[in-house]
């Protein structure tokens, strides 16, 4: 995405359902646990990079000793940072204690980190200050074993006003208004509810207090602790969370926003953001990573044994698509033939902005994440090419010569690396004028390769706020002087903002809104934009069911390629010589690539709940106000 864009975090969740004995056995360590969190946490590093956290817990200590271990970092290599405090504390338990390295018993009594449950977590801060304080997980502590909380997730909550609110009905006192905090002061609530209940029974059976913690840790449930907390949460999530005794749990958004996969042997359990991540740590084939149900939550007991139940009734089922454009890691069996499919459906526009002439035209790719786009519409290229030599041929199969044929046979689809990004370039320069020509220049072109006569196609994962392409990229392609650059996003036009997770927060600084409003200018119905900011204004009050998303009416006039050919005109500047064509994926087309991801609303106004519906109504009144404040 050539736009830069913060987005979804990553969790990982690994349960050991063996003694620590057996892992130093077969695998030559007890710390087999740790290695396997550092890879989980490693293969999903797409997913954050502001932050990471780890967090582990020993099961059946004895009192007084240390079972909940914790690190954070926000340093500029988190997760590398992470893991070199962990070994340098384990190098030196092992320096001053070498009798430790063969007792697995001493290592887990007298060595932090080491234990059998692990939770992960790799952060994109999506506004806020990025200190360590922000990064998950989060501990909730007490001094009963089983009240201690840890909680980390990939989410936004759209209601954080309203969660807060009902905190504060139950006479708490939250630290912050921060999503984070208030599902974690939720859960915790509950927990605590559930555990005096538990040992008001336990007293009732004649049970002291030291008899009563096994009880209430055996009766404990977990489900119903969920079902209650969760229940006026509005947003898309991935919550994990451990329980000081040895319970954990994952749960999912019911309308399967935010994605959460596992894997089950008789070793152990293991949750994470991304499958292939589980199939490469753990060398499983993709069918034995199962994808948790919308709504459900995987729930691993302290002795190890795993259920799924259902916390709150699965909606419809609209999971991001832009996982499946840009978020997720390319190696995902599934993943990497949808990407393939986006690049050959939107072919055909390609084809008719290039009047067919594949010929004179160069097909290449920025940035790197969008090579497998490429490489479904180089397929769909090479189809459209195959074809024209069919015609050629049979056209001209009386009198086809030899030199003739071969010439038609020759004709191949031309493609190039015709952009690379200069990593070493950094936009140190904070004034706007000098930044901009830094910015102009992070990516390399490839020069002699595009004729003046030549088309020059490139394909992008998206199109978001158009600020790369307009100061940097479409500079740097037209310093190869083709006669058209043709723009092709493989994610339909970007109009609404998200509020589950991804940071497009302002509708102004969208580029089709901006596109949207310069042709009302043009028109002359830029009236429309006070009547939106009215309606908007009215639903402000009304209950969830009754508020819609008022803004579609903004676009409703215009059809896609007036957008589109609007947004060309305002990322092309007057020094751009060559013709600016901007071509978008069909929403149309993007279910049919990603048919098992179905969310949207960024592309469409179409949230899956209620809170969308007041977050894209407030994103608009602020933007109207000209209050720079999110809409969540």
């Amino acid at each position: 995405m050539s736009d830069a864009l913060k987005h979804e975090c990553g969790i990982a969740l690994v349960r050991l359902l063996k003694p620590l004995e057996y892992y130093k056995e077969k695998y030559g360590t007890a710390f087999y646990g740790v290695n396997k969190m550092y890879l989980m946490m490693e293969k999903q590093h797409n997913r954050g990079q502001d932050g990471a956290g780890f967090a582990s817990i020993k099961l059946d200590v004895n009192p007084g000793e240390r079972y909940i271990s914790r690190v954070r970092s926000n340093a500029a290599q988190p997760i590398q940072d992470i893991f070199a405090q962990i070994n340098e504390r384990i190098n030196l338990e092992f320096t001053n204690h070498p009798e430790y390295k063969d007792d697995v018993a001493a290592q887990k009594k007298n060595i932090p980190y080491i234990g059998e449950l692990f939770l992960g977590h790799v952060r994109y801060g999506t506004f806020g200050i990025n200190s360590v304080e922000n990064v998950h997980p989060f501990l909730r502590q007490n001094n009963w074993m089983h009240r201690n909380l840890i909680i980390a997730g990939n989410f936004n909550m759209t209601n954080t006003n309203e969660l807060f609110d009902n905190l504060i009905k139950l006479g708490m006192h939250p630290k912050e208004k921060a999503d984070t905090v208030t599902v974690m002061e939720k859960i915790g609530h509950f927990l605590d509810d559930a555990v005096r209940k538990l040992y008001k029974k336990a007293k009732a059976k004649g049970l002291n207090k030291q008899e009563a913690s096994p009880y209430i840790a055996e009766h404990l449930n977990v489900a119903k602790i969920l079902r209650k907390s969760a229940a006026d949460w509005d947003g898309g999530y991935a919550m994990a969370g451990l329980l000081g005794h040895g319970d954990s749990f994952v749960l999912r958004d019911p309308a399967g926003i935010r994605p959460a996969y596992y894997y089950q042997d008789d070793e152990v359990i293991v949750v994470a953001s991304e499958r292939p991540a589980i199939q490469t740590v753990f060398n499983v084939p993709f069918e034995e990573v199962k994808e948790l149900e919308p709504g459900h939550a995987i729930i691993i007991e302290k002795d190890g044994s795993m259920k799924l139940s259902e916390i709150l009734p699965p909606l419809e089922r609209r999971s991001c698509s832009f996982e499946r454009i840009y978020f997720s890691r390319g190696s995902d069996a599934e993943i990497y033939q949808e990407r393939k499919m986006l690049g050959r459906l939107i072919m055909p526009k390609i084809l008719e902005a290039i009047d067919f002439d594949t010929e004179n035209s160069v097909f290449s790719f920025i940035p790197n994440t969008a090579e497998t786009s490429f490489y479904g519409m180089l397929e769909a290229a090479q189809d459209e090419l195959n074809k024209q030599k069919n015609e050629a041929i049979l056209n001209e199969k009386e009198n086809l010569t030899p030199e003739r044929l071969q010439q038609i046979q020759a004709h191949k689809i031309r493609t190039e690396k015709i952009a690379i990004k200069d990593v070493k370039l950094r936009t140190f320069i904070t004034d706007d004028s000098s930044r901009d020509d830094l910015v102009a220049h992070v990516y390399d072109v490839t020069y002699g390769v595009v004729k003046p006569n030549d088309n020059l196609v490139i394909i992008d994962d998206s199109i978001v706020r158009g600020t790369t392409l307009k100061k940097s990229i479409l500079k740097m392609l037209d310093r190869l002087h083709p006669k058209q650059i043709v723009v092709v996003s493989s994610a339909p036009q970007i109009r609404y903002p998200d509020c589950y997770g991804i940071d497009m927060a302002r509708l102004e600084h969208l580029v089709a809104f901006q596109a949207a409003l310069e042709l009302h200018k043009e028109d002359g119905t830029y009236g429309i934009v006070e009547e939106i900011y009215h309606k908007c204004k009215e639903q402000v009050a009304m209950e969830d069911v009754s508020v819609i998303n008022h803004v579609k009416k903004l676009y409703a006039p215009f059809t896609d390629e007036e957008i589109s050919d609007k947004i060309a005109e305002i990322i092309s500047n007057e020094d751009i010589t060559s013709k600016v064509k901007l071509i978008f994926q069909s929403v149309d087309d993007l279910h049919i690539a990603c048919p098992k991801n179905l969310g949207d609303w960024y592309f469409t106004g179409n949230y899956p709940t209620a809170g969308g519906n007041r977050v894209v109504n407030r994103a608009y009144i602020n933007f109207y106000e000209g209050n720079p404040e999110r809409a969540y």
